[in-house]
């Protein structure tokens, strides 16, 4: 049985690629990278053709595997980068670099 710190990393891990098996959603990570790490929700549902509600929940599901962060001011809403997490599916490839014995 893998270890609880093992069981927690590999969930997250799940969170993480999840969240980067849709298009859009990795559409709105390379978006809100290139407009500087930070947007607020209007302005990227401005960016895409998506409704409202389609815009908010690939941004919940991003949030959920925390590669972003938001934070609201009044009844903006700010998200922000947090590609730390991206650092898991690294170091899961790099578990393939390694030999095999």
């Amino acid at each position: 049985m893998p270890k609880p710190d093992a069981q927690k990393r590999l969930a997250q891990l799940n969170a993480v690629l999840n969240a980067l098996t849709h298009p859009a959603r990795r559409q709105i990570l390379m978006t809100i990278h290139f407009r500087g790490g930070a947007m607020t929700a209007g302005d990227i549902a401005a960016r895409f053709r998506h409704s409202w509600p389609t815009t908010t929940r690939h941004l919940k599901v991003l949030e959920d595997a925390q590669l972003v962060v938001a934070s609201q001011e009044g009844r903006v809403r700010t998200y922000r980068l947090d590609v730390a997490h991206l650092k898991l599916v690294e170091d899961w490839l790099h578990w393939f670099e390694k030999q095999p014995r």
